[in-house]
């Protein structure tokens, strides 16, 4: 199986039979090989995207948008770093979004997130994103009355509402060019301690952890319960979930490089090609420096 229909066993395509609870974080898809063979996959599927970039950016017509979301240590930071590596930076954008900014608060959710996404001809990543208000702010409703909504609109449908409002706005984006991957990393909760227990006893990434993380942990069922609902209701064949088993990491890097590189294959990027008039001008430029010293 290649590594583009090997991604494909994690996209939802039928959400409404979607449970989070089928899918092991540890699970490699029985793909038996050793860490320096899944680096050197890893380093084709970059060279091939390198080549894709520089044709995206080429062509100007089409944009690409990556979105992450996970919980703490699942490994986000880590994926962008990988699988970017070999992009020219100048084709690629990447936004992280942590707590708003009091001018956040005061415009609309995905107020934020629309000023930074990516022009035609760019790759855009974000990590984490608008999903963060069925998340994070679903989990603590008191952040929810910091948005200052009028009260009326504040009902218990508002998560159907934002679900439907995120909807609209990906094939929106779709209908416009924009080729939306987003990337759900299923990290176990056993495998998020390890890696915070690894990050208190190691010195140098003492300053990636936050007692706030312990406290996330308290509520995991519940972010797993508002992950799952997410997921079911958003989706779509124009906005797709792929939940990335991200026990592994190295497991986690190939499945998103592979889907990225199929989905700008079938986007059959080219080199835009000249006119006559532009070949004669590249005639003269040629036979101009050839004469010059």
């Amino acid at each position: 199986m290649s590594l583009a229909k090997f991604a494909k066993l994690y996209r939802i395509d039928d959400p409404d039979s979607f449970r989070l609870n089928k899918y092991d974080p540890s699970d490699t898809g029985r793909l038996d090989i050793k860490k320096t063979e899944a680096k050197e996959l890893l380093g084709e599927g970059i060279k091939r995207l390198s080549d894709l970039q520089e044709r995206l950016y080429a062509q100007d017509r089409w944009s690409v948008l990556l979105i992450f979301q996970a919980m703490d240590a699942a490994g986000k930071d880590s994926v962008i770093e990988h699988v970017m590596t070999g992009v020219n930076p100048q084709g690629c954008q990447i936004h992280s979004f942590k707590q708003p900014s009091e001018e956040e608060l005061d415009h609309d959710f995905m107020w934020r997130t629309t000023r930074r996404l990516p022009e035609r001809g760019l790759i855009g990543i974000f990590n984490r994103s608008y999903y963060e208000e069925v998340l994070v702010v679903r989990v603590h409703p008191e952040i929810l009355a910091k948005e200052k909504m009028p009260a009326k609109l504040v009902t218990k449908d508002i998560w159907k509402e934002r679900f439907k409002d995120i909807r609209a706005f990906e094939r929106y984006l779709a209908r416009n060019g924009t080729v939306i991957l987003k990337f759900f990393l299923h990290v176990s909760k056993e495998e998020q301690r390890r890696r915070f227990l690894e990050r208190i006893e190691d010195p140098s990434k003492n300053w990636k952890f936050s007692m706030g993380d312990v406290e996330e942990r308290k509520l995991w069922d519940k972010y797993m319960a508002a992950y799952e609902d997410m997921i079911r209701n958003t989706s779509r064949p124009e906005a797709p979930w792929y939940v990335v088993p991200a026990d592994n990491k190295w497991f986690t890097r190939l499945v998103v490089a592979a889907e990225l590189v199929d989905a700008m294959e079938r986007l059959n990027l080219k080199f835009p090609s000249l006119g006559a008039a532009e070949r004669r001008e590249l005639a003269k430029a040629r036979k101009l420096l050839r004469k010059s010293v």
